[in-house]
């Protein structure tokens, strides 16, 4: 029937083709049953230079335990002056610690759920110098 309409509006007849299952690259997550599958979370990270600062930084990163602490840059939006970036596949019922970088640097981000004290060598190497102590950032990953 397709192949008619085709032909009416000068179309080439399609090839039929076999199906062949497609394999899915690496880190791409695998179908799995419902009861199976964990419940994912995205989130935007935005961070905004602070009233009175024009120049703008080398580079804006965010890092946590939901990417096992690997740097991920910020993108520039240059019309909203802010950096941003959008993690997906971060596993949701569950609190994550992150931090975010400015050149380098750990910074407070407004945005963040709380500050939690650092679990660990790894994370304390991240986290925030504050008048009780080191401190990480808290993201609550809730899903629906």
């Amino acid at each position: 029937m397709f192949q008619r309409i085709a032909n009416l509006f000068g179309g080439k007849p399609q090839k039929s083709t076999p199906l062949v299952p497609e394999t899915l690259s690496p880190g791409v997550p695998s179908l799995k049953p419902a009861g199976e599958r964990k419940q994912a979370y995205s989130k935007v990270f935005r961070w905004r230079l602070p009233d009175g600062h024009t120049k703008p930084p080398a580079s804006v990163e965010v890092a946590g335990s939901f990417n096992h602490w690997q740097k991920l840059p910020l993108n520039r939006d240059g019309e909203l002056d802010a950096w941003h970036v959008t993690v997906h596949h971060i596993e949701g019922h569950r609190t994550h610690h992150y931090m975010l970088f400015v050149d380098g640097q750990p910074i407070y981000d407004k945005g963040c759920d709380g500050l939690a004290v650092p679990s660990g060598p790894q994370e304390e190497s991240f986290a925030l110098k504050t008048d009780r102590g080191l401190r990480v950032l808290m993201l609550f990953a809730q899903t629906k």
